[in-house]
């Protein structure tokens, strides 16, 4: 199968007509879902939150709207890693300020697949179909490819799964138009069987990925080869699709919750099998045009738990996170990780004196300078969104960055770089 390192010149187009679409798709998302009279003095700090150190007012359409701004992949240590048609503006950064998903504290399997060759099927994965790995103009980003077919299943190699955990990925559709069938949809997997079939016990999400009319995403489980629950819940994720979703799921024993980009879509609460022995993640493609409608998924990460660190600060005096994501080599901070940003501000408003100490970490990639400067940058935006945000008092929060000198996990792996990549919380 051709490797897409290098993309040619008529499906280069065609990438970029549909990050024009992706981006028209964006704007409409975010005017539905912030009111249209914001100051313009919010817009302001929150920008200065998002991209630390830069000056000057919010781009305005005009009818003096906010104009979504496009992110640009960035160099060194990386968190997360934006690929063309991505938000991420002050906007999405006030719909995510009640954001409730906290990913868990301990990592499981992280990939985002920069260990592997461009064209091969990656080595940690399992299928029973096939799929390759590419990048996207001149990002550095690796994404795999999934193939559409007849009991075809992708299988991460994570470890057995704990009874409470969290999972979330990046997904890019290409192909997408109003002939996209209504049964065009990417399942999620928990099942009991570890090779290429849906087990005995098992739940399954499906998020659909068509166009001309709002599917809803489809919940169906089985318990020792009965069906208890199919459903399908109503939502209507036509633009999310097209705009890169983040897709972020929470099991807690029995319970299911499911969040595409800040908006809580699933919450069901005795689904997954209780007793059963759920261990394997899977995904699979359903009716997807083959070589025209095309998946990607990147940025893998299940961790164990679902650390309240409301609990934990109060507790020990002291949490640490590897939950607040960032743009690439910047202090940018990612909208879904507003949820643990939310938890500590909590914790301030109840505990009125109570200071804190913000302390930054990264991994290894980069010089050691570049990388303390960085995360130095990266503990003040969490200080400035504590203050800007959730009104927490200044002179309450104070920011230092520790670099990639406190490394906790080796530094040589995705996993081990990951677990490096984290932000403390220091009661002072």
């Amino acid at each position: 199968m051709a490797s897409m390192a290098i993309i040619p010149t008529a499906q280069g187009q065609i990438l970029k007509k549909l990050k024009k679409s992706a981006e028209r798709a964006a704007e409409r998302t975010i005017e539905r879902r912030v009111e249209k009279e914001t100051s313009e003095k919010t817009d302001e700090v929150l920008d200065s939150i998002l991209e630390p150190g830069k000056k000057g007012e919010v781009a305005r359409d005009k009818d003096g709207n906010p104009i979504p701004q496009m992110d640009t992949p960035g160099q060194g240590d990386t968190d997360t890693k934006k690929s063309p048609g991505v938000l991420n503006g002050p906007q999405e950064m006030r719909v995510y300020s009640k954001f409730d998903y906290v990913p868990g504290d301990k990592i499981l399997f992280f990939e985002d697949f920069q260990n592997e060759f461009i064209g091969d099927f990656p080595s940690k994965w399992n299928t029973n179909g096939s799929g390759e790995l590419v990048t996207f103009d001149d990002s550095d980003e690796k994404w795999l490819e999934l193939v559409s077919g007849y009991n075809i299943y992708f299988i991460p190699d994570v470890p057995d799964l704990p009874e409470e955990y969290t999972i979330e990925f990046d997904v890019t559709a290409v192909g997408l138009s109003k002939r996209t069938s209504s049964t065009a949809m990417l399942r999620v997997d928990l099942s009991d069987d570890g090779a290429f079939k849906e087990g005995a016990n098992f739940v399954q999400a499906s998020i659909p990925f068509c166009q001309y009319s709002p599917i809803g995403i489809t919940m169906a489980n089985h318990i020792n080869n009965k069906r208890e629950i199919y459903s399908v819940v109503k939502a209507d994720l036509r633009d999310e699709v097209l705009n890169r979703p983040h897709i972020s799921i929470a099991v807690n024993k029995e319970r299911f919750r499911l969040w595409v980009n800040e908006e809580k879509h699933i919450d069901i609460p005795r689904i997954v099998p209780a007793g059963a022995v759920i261990n394997t993640l899977k995904f699979h493609m359903n009716n997807f045009k083959d070589g025209e409608e095309r998946i990607f998924i990147t940025n893998l990460k299940v961790a164990e738990g679902g650390l309240d660190l409301r609990r934990t600060l109060l507790a020990e005096g002291r949490a640490s996170t590897n939950g607040i994501l960032f743009g690439v080599g910047s202090a940018k901070i990612q909208p879904q990780s507003m949820g643990i940003i939310r938890q500590i501000s909590q914790v301030l408003q109840q505990e009125k004196d109570m200071n804190l100490k913000i302390v930054g970490h990264t991994d290894a990639d980069g010089t050691e300078a570049s990388n303390l400067d960085l995360s130095r940058q990266r503990a003040e935006a969490v200080r400035e969104a504590l203050i800007s945000i959730y009104e927490i008092e200044g002179a309450r929060l104070t920011a230092e960055g520790k670099g990639e000198s406190q490394p906790v996990a080796d530094n040589t792996s995705p996993d081990g770089k990951a677990k490096n990549r984290r932000v403390e919380f220091i009661k002072q």
